[in-house]
């Protein structure tokens, strides 16, 4: 192992309480001259992928100011400082879809972009409970449900839809079933490890 590529120098700039700027001077070889390089320095966050007992995927709607437009997005949020991200799983899925988490599989956690970000993201697998009645959901934020009537995403109809929506040729099933599909959902357990335990 070699003592290059080396830090040099760090330097850290706060934006706001969510984001900071990580400058970092990198020698690559012996003698070279040092470059500058620049990262988005933020918590970890996470992402959650869930079936609630009617066999939908959840999803939300909001507004990004990034894009300058809404999104449809799976339920996600940023791990606040000392807490677990399997806490925050469950947190932000209540927040956002008021539906609480029955089970919590972890899926893994990686680095999301090397080239500009410093954090990690952590995905899980969670099977919901029923929504919780009368419960608001955050206000950046509106569960498929209350946006589209249909309380969440049929894995089945919805991607056929949108394959058929990008190539006009693809034959329609012969019969669309506007319930959840008959056949549960199941995940392809990991080589050699089983099912993710729930947490």
């Amino acid at each position: 192992m070699t003592d290059w590529p080396k830090i040099k120098s760090r330097r850290t700039i706060d934006i706001s309480p969510w984001m900071k700027i990580i400058e970092r001077e990198v020698e690559f070889a012996e003698g070279a001259k040092p470059e500058i390089y620049h990262a988005v320095g933020q918590q970890d966050y996470i992402a959650i992928l869930a079936r609630t007992p009617d066999g939908l995927i959840p999803i939300v709607r909001q507004y990004r100011p990034a894009v300058e437009g809404m999104t449809w997005e799976l339920p996600a949020g940023m791990v606040d400082p000392g807490e677990d991200a399997a806490e925050t799983c469950r947190r932000e899925l209540l927040e956002e879809t008021a539906l609480p988490a029955r089970a919590v599989h972890a899926l893994g956690s990686y680095a999301a972009c090397t080239a500009r970000l410093s954090n990690r993201a952590h995905s899980f697998f969670v099977e919901t409970g029923p929504r919780v009645a009368d419960r608001a959901v955050r206000p950046a934020s509106r569960s498929a449900g209350d946006a589209a009537g249909t309380g969440g995403f049929d894995s089945r109809r919805h991607f056929h839809a949108a394959i058929a929506h990008r190539h006009p040729g693809t034959r329609r099933p012969a019969r669309l079933s506007t319930s959840p599909p008959s056949v549960p959902c199941r995940r392809r357990p990991a080589l050699n490890s089983g099912v993710p335990p729930a947490i």
